[in-house]
């Protein structure tokens, strides 16, 4: 077989390929992985994790005031969302749930950003 006839081949078994002389670049559905497997080179890196209940800002003097029991109020509501960061980048919302005696989260919302 001519390398032409192997090119063709390839294209005709591969789902969403172009046409040969088409220089388009691919679907991009092509590029997403499809199986776990297909993730298995990331599975060992390690990300940072953080759920926000909420914020508040106070000055140093207040902080060193603080002691045991003290109360600092937040910006959000009970039952207000909180916000999930994985390494430093808002991800997703949802909220805090207690799954055996232990706290958890609940995605609720997905946050879609550009990917820069």
């Amino acid at each position: 077989m001519a390398e032409s006839d192997d090119l063709e081949l390839q294209n005709l078994e591969r789902p969403g390929a172009m046409p040969p002389g088409d220089d388009s670049p691919p679907p991009e559905s092509d590029d997403v992985p499809r199986t776990a497997a297909d993730l298995e080179a990331v599975f060992e890196i390690p990300v940072n994790v953080s759920a926000v209940l909420g914020k508040s800002t106070m000055q140093v003097s207040q902080l060193l005031k603080l002691g045991r029991g003290a109360v600092v109020e937040l910006d959000r509501k009970v039952g207000e969302a909180i916000d999930i960061y994985v390494n430093n980048r808002l991800v997703a919302r949802g909220e805090v749930v207690v799954v055996e005696e232990r706290l958890g989260i609940t995605m609720t919302e997905i946050i879609k950003g550009d990917r820069n």
